[in-house]
């Protein structure tokens, strides 16, 4: 089933601010709250998607590509969407903040529900990956080394004795309107509920250490440079059996040695001689795959461009390819000899080489409005 658009899912206009967008997502949140309708499972994936839109939409960067992308710019190699494959504790530790105050729900819903400890993710990790112009018109996989925390062998862990294995601390105080209880994250184990009960040796104090792993990453085609792709769960991992933190592969595209890229079309200077651009001639062009031969016909002008449909670059959503553009530049000799300023002086006098452009001669604003049109 196709993903819904994250501005229909919050019911707000693709012009909304960060305060309409927070607005929206606390007030579907509050309404498909699984405390407020248990085991009602259209509600919580209702309450999953509104946080899955909510995630994207309140970054800045993540709505950018959003909006240039749409879905498909949120797919990282193994994660789905920027969101996907969340549970309600990541969903809970990431956005429990949006209703203010550590402990959100309660004073909406009354009491702790669920008595969720604190679930703890691990940190993301970041890396570089440089492609070729022909591995972003084909899309490629890549397998990379990525050093990462993991949990060690043998590691195990005890409830914590203090919450004994909620992850909050309830405390009671006498006010002036009587017994006042509050509830906050345990300050010995943080909320985890539990504790290192054993730690192997040569590992760090929660029990974990530097793993080199090999991660397979899927780069589709037409990314572009700058563009972030984020692998699911290959950060590091998580003490207290938390989620794995994400690998984020921000992409570098090489220069091509020819072609020069412009979002989905690429463009090549090509340079003729005056008696090619007189007389006629044919000329091979490259292209990300190989080569084009192409017929430039007499009387061919300096500034002309060619057009090879599809030769160009795929989008990143699917909709088709760019072109290449062959601009026409003719090469004027920069030193004569005696016979060739004979010959150019007698062409002076003949009306055939007098400039006689016509509407098919474009000018340099129609080039450049072609170009990027």
């Amino acid at each position: 089933m196709a993903k819904r658009d994250y501005y229909e899912v919050l019911g707000v206009s693709e012009s909304a601010d960060a305060k309409e967008i927070k607005k929206a997502y606390r007030k579907l949140a509050l309404k498909y709250h699984p405390d407020k309708n248990p085991d009602d499972k259209q509600a919580e994936e209702k309450f999953k998607e509104a946080a899955e839109a909510y995630e994207v939409l309140s970054n800045a960067e993540k709505k950018q590509r959003y909006d240039q992308f749409g879905h498909a710019g949120m797919r990282g190699a193994a994660g789905g969407g920027f969101g996907g494959g969340m549970d309600m504790d990541d969903i809970f530790s990431q956005f429990g903040d949006i209703f203010g105050g550590a402990h959100p729900f309660e004073s909406f819903f009354g009491g702790s529900g669920r008595g969720r400890q604190r679930v703890v993710k691990g940190t993301n990790l970041r890396i570089r990956l440089s492609l070729m112009l022909k591995e972003v018109a084909e899309g490629v996989d890549k397998k990379i080394k990525v050093s990462r925390l993991v949990n060690a062998d043998g590691v195990t862990y005890k409830t914590c004795g203090t919450c004994h294995g909620s992850g909050q601390v309830t405390r009671i105080s006498n006010t002036i309107l009587g017994q006042m209880q509050t509830s906050s994250p345990c300050p010995v184990c943080k909320g985890n509920g539990k504790s290192i009960d054993n730690r192997p040796s040569g590992t760090d104090t929660n029990g974990m250490l530097k793993k080199e792993e090999t991660v397979k990453i899927t780069i589709p085609p037409g990314v572009e440079d700058g563009m972030q792709l984020k692998v699911g769960g290959k950060g590091n991992a998580a003490p207290f059996d938390g989620i794995n933190g994400d690998l984020i592969v921000l992409i570098s595209i090489e220069k091509h040695e020819k072609l020069i890229r412009d979002g989905q079309n690429l463009h090549y200077e090509h340079y003729i001689s005056f008696a090619d651009a007189a007389l006629s001639t044919s000329a091979e062009i490259p292209t990300i795959s190989g080569k084009a031969k192409v017929k430039l016909e007499s009387g061919i002008q300096s500034g002309r461009i060619l057009r090879l449909k599809g030769k160009g670059l795929p989008s990143v959503n699917a909709y088709g390819k760019g072109d290449l553009l062959v601009h026409i530049n003719v090469w004027t000799p920069q030193s004569l000899s005696k016979e060739e300023k004979k010959f150019f002086e007698k062409c002076c006098d003949s009306e055939n080489f007098k400039p006689k452009p016509t509407a098919k001669d474009k000018s340099f604003f129609d080039r450049v409005r072609e170009m990027f049109g």
